[in-house]
């Protein structure tokens, strides 16, 4: 995995310090100069100590998260503003390393240019007020993919505003074709994100050339390189990895078994994909970890959340500082009422993976115990 380079000018520090990102941060590095001239002393780099990594990154995906839509109507707000949608799992959402989710729909509270919609009464438009977004810093959040087929619910104006109200909050994201990508720093290591879906204005999941560029150039400057697809098919039936081409609604979503596997051949280190409501299998390829789908994880009002649809894993990933994988943990969760989450005690979430990871890799070299523990043989 990349390393930072050694820095052999002032020029090549600018050049390699930089980074394109979705959001303003700034790394760990101080550039001291002085005015150039005659008899003065040449600009001086210093760098502060570089910090040390930790031995084991716990990483956390969830699935698709929509918190509530003032469209077509305010009954589709959450009370309490939303506080009380993830409380049961704040301790374990930030206690990780770094914690990711698919941020499903457009942010922005008023105006912009809804989709076609024949009946708005059935006409899945998501617009989440943009003090929802407090409730993703609250429960730890750290980064989200707004790669989906729900980003331009409300056109240009709604996928403008939802990059402003992100940035405003300090959440990287990445995703959009203006905004293919992020890479950021925590705890001294360097993580990049890409993510890819098969709707408008999105990082195009089925080209897979340039998806290869992207992380290719990802890897050449981060310690950590973390994949996010939507994409499969849809529904309580569409639970199976099929290893091709799957189609719903005449829509291409894509060979994601495929995709997977090209993107750790190019450098990914983690994959989270979500996009079909409903969790599917893992797997570890090459020593690297993916998660097919992380279904429905806090959804309000206007998810369908009966069956399995209504459950879904928090997988906890932990691997080394350079993305290898060690073992993973899943936190079974159900929504309860119209998308509150808490802890499954029946720990549905867990045999759909075992169950499923069986079915649809069973040449996978990984154990799932009952607990949720996934471990190599």
């Amino acid at each position: 995995m990349c390393k930072k380079p050694i820095l052999l000018s002032l020029l090549a520090f600018a050049l390699c310090s930089g980074f394109f990102s979705c959001q303003a941060q700034t790394e760990n590095t101080v550039v001291q100069t002085t005015q150039v001239g005659y008899g003065t002393e040449p600009p001086q780099l210093t760098k502060q100590p570089e910090k040390k990594g930790k031995d084991t990154l716990r990483i956390i995906g969830v699935g698709d998260m929509m918190l509530g839509t003032n469209y077509p109507s305010t009954d589709y707000l959450p009370p309490n503003d939303g506080k009380d949608l993830m409380k049961a799992v704040y301790p374990i959402l930030s206690a990780a390393d770094l914690t990711f989710g698919n941020l499903e729909g457009t942010v922005l509270d008023k105006g912009g240019e809804v989709k076609q919609c024949g009946d708005p009464s059935v006409c899945f438009a998501f617009k989440m007020p943009e003090y929802l977004l407090q409730n993703l810093l609250d429960a730890g959040f750290d980064v989200l993919s707004i790669a989906n087929n729900h980003v331009s619910d409300f056109g240009a104006t709604g996928r403008a505003n939802t990059q402003k109200a992100l940035k405003n909050l300090g959440i990287p994201f990445a995703g959009l074709l203006d905004c293919p990508t992020t890479v950021f720093e925590k705890d001294g290591i360097k993580y990049g994100m890409v993510a890819f879906a098969p709707n408008s204005g999105t990082v195009p999941l089925n080209d897979l050339e340039n998806a290869r560029k992207l992380v290719r150039e990802l890897d050449a400057k981060c310690d950590i390189v973390i994949v996010s697809f939507h994409g499969g098919a849809e529904g309580a039936s569409r639970q199976h990895v099929t290893r091709k081409n799957e189609l719903f609604y005449g829509e291409n979503r894509g060979n994601v078994y495929a995709f997977a596997h090209a993107m750790i051949d190019e450098g990914a280190d983690l994959i989270f994909g979500h996009g079909p409501h409903v969790t599917r299998a893992v797997e570890v390829y090459k020593n690297r970890f993916i998660a097919y789908s992380l279904g429905n994880f806090c959804t309000y009002a206007r998810f369908g959340l009966k069956g399995p649809n209504g459950v879904a894993p928090i997988i906890e990933v932990q691997t080394n500082s350079k993305g290898e994988f060690f073992k993973a943990k899943i936190t079974p969760i159900v929504q309860q009422g119209k998308g509150v989450v808490a802890i499954d005690p029946n720990k549905q979430a867990i045999k759909y993976v075992q169950e499923l990871t069986k079915a649809d890799f069973p040449e996978c070299p990984i154990v799932i115990s009952d607990d949720g523990i996934i471990s190599n043989k």
